[in-house]
């Protein structure tokens, strides 16, 4: 059985403004399960990246252990990867970005790689506002090893065995804007139509961008009594806003519906366009975020779209005042400025 993904394509496909159709972003044919939501939240990534008219070579696509750590294989094949050891995604991911800050940096991690043994990692990564869009595939449950309950599975929940989850859950939209993420959006994979336009702005935030997507497990946690399945989710699900990304340096249009409308600017001069319920909450607004949260999770929904928003937030790179040019292309005469130099500095320090 191959595995290679066919080069024809239709002769006629749309082109971006770097002139790639959207082929040019995906990767080798998944090996996951049919129907699995991490395939779908892939393809989101490709869609994503495409209409961001990203240049593939500057991504680095970072990820971890599990069934979500696989599908970077699946996206972005003219692009860099790292899939380092259980957990340790972000200490990998802030290594690389602190060498070469020009990349798009995009990690994908799953709820064991994030909620349990990279916990904190997590948490650091946070602390810090590395600059990185950082997407964790949720779906309850530890499906490489035959679908144990894993950390974020709610309270009450059955799995496909039968078993009923005792423990409360970890909340990672919440764990998130309590550590002071810049960016906190949560989606559900079956839903494109919001999920495209959150990846695009997490890419394009400055900070570290979080994004927690329910992605159902079709053979371990798809069943009655899950509340990570595809039709619990649907029925439960609780939309912020509609949401449209508008490019840098085109016309803005925009439809105006019930309620009223936002606009978000992102570092780049993108606008990021919330078209917003007549709801009690405010994306920019740290406690009015968490208090939707917990509004939802009383009223036992799932809280979807863009849950908070930093706009101006300072990076990693920011706050330690680094290089502006990546370190990775300085040239010897800045490294290594001479004797005299050195002998100034040493001066200064007695």
């Amino acid at each position: 059985m191959s595995y290679a993904r066919p080069k024809f394509r239709h002769p006629q496909l749309p082109k971006n403004e770097l002139g790639y159709t959207s082929d040019y972003y995906e990767g080798s044919i998944s090996t996951l399960c049919a129907g699995c939501g991490h395939d779908s939240i892939s393809a989101a990534i490709v869609q994503a990246c495409y209409e961001n008219n990203v240049e593939p070579h500057m991504v680095a696509k970072m990820s971890g252990i599990g069934c979500s750590s696989k599908t970077p294989a699946y996206f972005l094949s003219h692009s860099h990867g790292f899939n380092s050891v259980h957990g340790r995604m972000p200490s990998v991911a802030t290594g690389a970005n602190m060498v070469n800050k020009d990349l798009v940096y995009l990690g994908v991690s799953g709820d064991g790689d994030t909620a349990s043994i990279g916990m904190g990692q997590f948490v650091h990564a946070i602390r810090r506002n590395l600059n990185m869009a950082y997407i964790v595939m949720n779906n309850g449950c530890y499906g490489l090893t035959k679908g144990q309950d894993s950390a974020t599975a709610d309270d009450g929940s059955k799995n496909k065995a039968g078993s009923v989850n005792h423990f409360q859950p970890i909340d990672l939209a919440s764990l998130a804007l309590e550590l002071g993420a810049t960016f906190v959006a949560q989606s559900f994979s079956g839903d494109k139509t919001q999920l495209v336009p959150l990846i695009k702005a997490a890419m394009k935030h400055k900070g570290f961008a979080f994004l927690n997507v329910i992605s159902p497990c079709v053979t371990f946690n798809n069943n009655p009594g899950s509340t990570k399945s595809y039709d619990f989710v649907r029925e439960h699900q609780e939309a912020t806003s509609t949401f449209d990304l508008v490019p840098y340096k085109t016309e803005i249009t925009t439809k105006y519906e019930e309620g009223t409308t936002k606009s978000v600017v992102m570092h780049d001069g993108t606008l990021l366009q919330l078209h917003k319920l007549e709801q009690e909450w405010d994306p920019q607004n740290r406690l009015s975020a968490m208090n939707a949260l917990g509004n939802a999770k009383q009223k036992g929904e799932i809280l979807t779209g863009l849950i908070y928003i930093d706009e101006k937030s300072k990076d990693l790179h920011d706050l330690l005042n680094t290089s502006d040019t990546a370190l990775n292309k300085l040239t010897q005469d800045v490294l290594c400025p001479g004797t005299e130099k050195l002998r100034d500095i040493n001066k200064s320090l007695r």
